[in-house]
């Protein structure tokens, strides 16, 4: 067999919240996603699964190079792939693996990261992110250097055990097996997507044609802006609501299309914890479903008080939608939901999949006749208004150890004009200023960054708290 070995440094690899990412051509190399790809190969063998995986890349640089070295290594170890043509999302890859009942999915994304990375996800045989024993088990198995070669593009494409497969046409099929499109296509409404040039951008532009579409082509440096769907990254698309009456809701999604960002009619960002509550009030009364919601640790004590109206138990995980998925797949489960925008439904896959989120909100109000701030303001009415934010702190490695030091030591009593009353500190550190506000500290789990969450009633007092706590950790 031919092929080529790079040289590359041997980094220690190790997978974070959501699968290993690192930054092209730095620890991100050929190399290392052989590393990766034997360590897989190897822990699928010693679990006796079946030698089947599914492999997709999504839009970001080097996608097609990264896949075929993990291809190459699959099939040196005698295990049978199915890939697609093309970019494809995360949600895509985690239908097909358990359409096909494959072994394990695997993705070459690093999601909403920067465009210098790049990263490699694995999927489980359920259609959801691998738990966190396997990806110890996997990282366990990483070799120093490993013992393959890439194989040539002629021989991968007419290698016997690569089987093409149409992922993203899969994904539509299910798409239309489970949503009412005609009522939402029929129902007056406008909206808009923003793809971030992300792997999600044909989905909608197939399935709702009549939608506004922003950034829905391929840009592999998604113009030098993380494909995040968050506000700060998504003022076009305000804008473009904010200057056309007719479009009533945003749709975004990040660079594997598994988180979602959402606007309202005015051009209002609607921020994951609203999205969750809203979920939840539409899988209850229009879909009677019934299950328990597991949210992170970051997320809104409101989720508390609607399941609690809804008689619906509530487990708060880790962050890292690998906690999320474990407990979704153990128990009945209605909804597992992250700050962060990754949410999942038992109505799909136990994984986090932005479009079906939003398709799931549009026919809510295709169905109800009612805008999204009509909708909120009657989740407002059974448990009182809040607001959520986030501030993203980059700040010195050794400022961040001491910061995080001085929660565990307790030396946080005031933040400004806050007393703190309590504190949990199952991830990340929470301190309970009174019976509606919160504001957490945590370092991320893949970027160099210090995170801090609050929940007030109010936007203004939420900024007010942030800022407080930014001078009093900073100082």
């Amino acid at each position: 067999m031919s092929g080529t070995r790079s040289k590359t440094k041997m980094s220690n690899i190790k997978f974070g919240t959501d699968g290993w990412r690192a930054i092209i051509a730095d620890d991100y190399t050929v190399e290392n996603v052989l590393r990766v790809a034997e360590a897989t190969a190897l822990w699928i063998k010693q679990n006796n699964k079946a030698l089947k995986v599914i492999i997709g890349h999504d839009c970001r640089f080097g996608g097609p190079m990264f896949r075929d070295a993990a291809i190459s290594v699959f099939l040196q170890e005698g295990i049978k792939v199915l890939t697609s043509e093309g970019f494809v999302s995360t949600p895509m890859v985690s239908l097909s693996s358990l359409k096909h009942n494959a072994s394990a999915g695997i993705v070459i994304t690093a999601s909403h990261n920067p465009p210098t990375y790049n990263g490699y996800k694995i999927k489980a045989e359920y259609g959801g992110p691998a738990i966190q024993e396997e990806i110890e088990a996997v990282e366990a198995l990483i070799p120093k250097e490993s013992k393959y070669s890439v194989l040539s593009s002629s021989e991968i494409k007419n290698h016997d055990q690569v089987e093409w497969i149409d992922m993203e046409q899969e994904y539509i099929d299910h798409v239309n097996e489970h949503f009412d499109l005609d009522k939402i296509r029929n129902s007056g409404m406008k909206f808009a997507y923003d793809a971030m040039y992300g792997a999600g951008q044909n989905v909608i532009r197939r399935i709702l044609p009549e939608t506004a579409l922003l950034h829905a082509t391929e840009n592999p440096g998604f113009m030098g802006q993380a494909p995040e769907p968050i506000a700060k990254n998504l003022t076009e698309l305000s804008k473009l609501i904010k200057e056309n009456s007719y479009i009533v809701s945003g749709l975004a999604t990040d660079g594997d299309a598994d988180r979602i960002g959402l606007f309202d009619e005015n051009g209002n960002f609607v921020d994951s914890h609203h999205i969750i509550l809203l979920l939840i009030r539409y899988l209850v009364e229009f879909k009677n479903e019934k299950g328990k919601v597991h949210t992170s640790f970051s997320c809104t004590s409101k989720i508390d008080r609607l399941c609690e109206h809804y008689n619906l138990p509530h487990n708060t995980t880790k962050i890292g939608f690998k906690y999320i998925c474990k407990q979704m797949i153990e128990e009945p489960s209605l909804l597992g939901g992250e700050e962060s925008g990754g949410i999942a439904v038992s109505t799909h896959i136990p994984e986090r999949d932005g479009i079906w989120m939003g398709l799931i909100l549009w026919e809510y109000m295709a169905k109800t006749g009612k805008l999204l701030s009509e909708l909120i303001s009657e989740v407002y009415d059974l448990i009182g208004s809040f607001a959520m934010e986030r501030y993203d702190l980059k700040v010195e490695e050794s400022k961040k150890v001491a910061i995080i030091e001085a929660c565990k030591e307790g030396n946080y009593s005031k933040f400004g004009d806050y007393s703190v009353q309590s504190t949990e500190n199952l991830d990340g550190f929470k301190f309970h200023l009174n019976e509606n506000s919160w504001v957490m500290i945590r370092p991320s789990g893949t970027e160099p960054l210090l995170r801090v969450y609050c929940q007030s009633p109010t936007y203004e007092e939420t900024i007010k708290i942030l800022d407080q706590t930014k001078e009093t950790i900073l100082s």
